[in-house]
C-alpha cells in the first residue's frame, strides 16, 4: 500500500464545526450570470437569476432524507452508559441475492432504497486495483490540499495497524477487542450494535454506497477464545469533521485454522466526533437556539453526504478487477 509522509497528531482538540446556511449557495455561485445561445441580434446577457420565485433554493430531499434517518436513529437509540454513536458511509455494490449480479432498477440517478423492501445484499469489498486507485487519489489530494491556493482545509494523515479479535456474546452482537499490532496494547473493547442502514443505488456510477448508524458500547474483556481475528492495515485521511478510512483487512477464522486469510479492501467515510454529532442532533430544529445551531446537524450531514458522493463519483469502472 503506497503512503504519503506520516502526519503526527499534535493532540489538540478538533476545531468547531464550520457551519453554513443549509440551503445557501456560495456568494460566487449565487452571482453567476447565465448565458444562453440566442441570435446575435439579441442581448445575450441575463441578469442574475433568483433561486426561485420565493428567492430561496428548494430543500434537497435526498440529503434531508438521510439527515432524517440518521437523526431518528440517534434520538431513538437504546441508552447505554459511555456508548458512542458511529455514523459511516461505505462504498460497495448492491447485489441481487438470487443472481448475485449488481442490482438494476429503472431509475436514472442515485436513489435511496426503502429499508427491507428490496432483497439485496451490500458488498463492501473492492478489488486491489480499485484500492490502489483510491490510495493514489487520496495521497495526491493530501499533497495538493496543503498548498495555500487550495480552496479547502488540508487533509491530515495517519497510518494505523491493529488486530481485532471477535468473541461471542449473549446476543448476536460480538465483542471486539482491538489491539495495537506492534505493541499488542489493548486500545478498546466494545460491543457494536447496528441501529440501521440506508442503501443508496447509484446507476450512473461504478459503485453504490450505504449509510450505517451504530452504537459502540464499552464492555469488559471477554473470556474464552476469539471466533476470528482480523488484521487491519488502515490509512486514515482526516478532513475537518470527517475521517476517510482506506483499509486492507486480513481475516482468519479459527474454525478453519489452515485456510489462507481472506483479504478485503474497504473505503468508508465516518463522522469523526460522536460528541459533536449528538450535540448538533439535540438542537436540530429547536426554535429556542440560534439559527446556526438548529441547522448545524443538517449542515454536518450535508458535508458527510457530499464526501461520500465525491468518492463514489471517483470509483473506477473495474470495481472487482
Amino acid at each position: 500500500m503506497s503512503e504519503v509522509a506520516h502526519s503526527q497528531s499534535d493532540g489538540k482538540e478538533s476545531p468547531p464545526l464550520k457551519r453554513a446556511r443549509y440551503n445557501d449557495q456560495s456568494s460566487s455561485e449565487a452571482t453567476k450570470v447565465n448565458q444562453l445561445s440566442v441570435p446575435s441580434t439579441m442581448n445575450t446577457s441575463l441578469p442574475p437569476l433568483s433561486l426561485s420565485i420565493l428567492g430561496v433554493e428548494p430543500l434537497d430531499e435526498f440529503i434531508r432524507e438521510i439527515a432524517d434517518f440518521v437523526h431518528h436513529m440517534i434520538v431513538t437509540r437504546p441508552i447505554h452508559p459511555d456508548a458512542k454513536v458511529e455514523v459511516e458511509a461505505k462504498l460497495g455494490i448492491l447485489r441481487d441475492r438470487t443472481s448475485g449480479q449488481r442490482m438494476m432498477l429503472p431509475v436514472l440517478v442515485e436513489t435511496i432504497l426503502i429499508p427491507n423492501e428490496v432483497d439485496v445484499r451490500f458488498e463492501s469489498n473492492m478489488s486491489l486495483t480499485q484500492h490502489k486507485h483510491f490510495n493514489t487519489m487520496l495521497n495526491d489530494l493530501k499533497r495538493i490540499s496543503s498548498q495555500p491556493s487550495h480552496p479547502t482545509s488540508p487533509l491530515e494523515y495517519s497510518h494505523i495497524k491493529v488486530l481485532d479479535s471477535f468473541y461471542p456474546s449473549e446476543d448476536r452482537e460480538k465483542v471486539r477487542v482491538t489491539r495495537e499490532e506492534k505493541s499488542n496494547t489493548v486500545l478498546e473493547i466494545t460491543r457494536k450494535i447496528r441501529l440501521g442502514d440506508l442503501n443508496i443505488y447509484s446507476p450512473k456510477r461504478a459503485a453504490d454506497w450505504r449509510v450505517s448508524v451504530s452504537l459502540e458500547v464499552p464492555v469488559s474483556h471477554p473470556v474464552g477464545s476469539p471466533t476470528h481475528v482480523r488484521r487491519k492495515d488502515r490509512i486514515c485521511y482526516s478532513h475537518e469533521e470527517f475521517n476517510i478510512d482506506l483499509t486492507q483487512v486480513y481475516s482468519n477464522n479459527n474454525a478453519t485454522p489452515n485456510a489462507p486469510p481472506e483479504v478485503l479492501h474497504e473505503l468508508e467515510v465516518e463522522i469523526a466526533r460522536p460528541a459533536l454529532l449528538l450535540s448538533t442532533a439535540s438542537k436540530r430544529g429547536d426554535p429556542n437556539v440560534p439559527e446556526l445551531d438548529r441547522n448545524a446537524f443538517d449542515e454536518l450531514i450535508r458535508s458527510f453526504v457530499n464526501n461520500a458522493r465525491i468518492l463514489v463519483k471517483n470509483a473506477n469502472d473495474g470495481w472487482h478487477t
